[in-house]
C-alpha cells in the first residue's frame, strides 16, 4: 500500500503543478468519481462540519464571483472567504470542496464552461485517477488540497 500511496503522493504533486483552471477540472472529475463509487450524496457526517455557512455565501456570489474564489482558494488566498476556509479543518475543507462540486452540479455553482479544454496533463492525470478507487482517490484529494497533506489539524 506504501508504493501505491507514494504514486498518488505523486499525481498530487503534478497537480499542484497544473494551471488553476486544470486544477479544478481535475478536482470536479475525482469529486465525480468518489461521488459515484462511494454512493455519497453529501458530505454530511464527513466532518465537524461548518462549511455549510461557507457554501451559502459562495452561493450569494456572482459566478465571475465564484470562480475567482475557487482560483484564489487554490493559489492560498487569505482575504475574505479565503481566510475564512483557511481557518477551517482538514475535513471540513474536503467537505466544502465536496460541497462545491455539488453544488456545480445542481447549477448553484459555475460549472466549467462549455468551450473549456483542459491540457492534456490534466486529461492524462485524471485518466490515471479515475480506475485507483474511492480511497486512493480520498488521499489525492487529501494531498492535492491541503497544504499540509492532510496532516491532523487542531479542530
Amino acid at each position: 500500500m506504501t508504493a501505491y500511496t507514494n504514486q498518488v503522493a505523486k499525481h498530487a504533486e503534478s497537480f499542484k503543478h497544473l494551471t488553476v483552471d486544470d486544477q479544478l477540472a481535475v478536482l470536479w472529475d475525482v469529486y465525480g468519481f468518489i461521488r459515484n463509487e462511494s454512493g455519497m450524496e453529501d458530505p454530511n457526517g464527513t466532518a465537524p462540519d461548518n462549511s455549510d455557512a461557507l457554501f451559502n455565501k459562495t452561493k450569494g456570489l456572482s459566478q465571475d464571483e465564484q470562480l475567482q474564489l475557487m482560483r484564489d482558494l487554490l493559489q492560498g488566498s487569505n482575504t475574505g472567504i479565503g481566510g475564512e476556509y483557511n481557518t477551517l479543518t482538514n475535513n471540513t475543507k474536503l467537505a466544502f470542496w465536496y460541497q462545491l462540486a455539488q453544488g456545480m452540479e445542481r447549477s448553484e455553482v459555475i460549472q466549467a464552461p462549455a468551450d473549456y479544454q483542459p491540457s492534456s496533463e490534466a486529461q492524462s492525470l485524471v485518466s490515471v485517477l479515475e480506475p485507483i478507487g474511492f480511497e486512493q482517490q480520498f488521499v489525492f484529494l487529501r494531498d492535492a488540497l491541503l497544504a499540509d497533506g492532510g496532516k491532523p489539524s487542531v479542530m
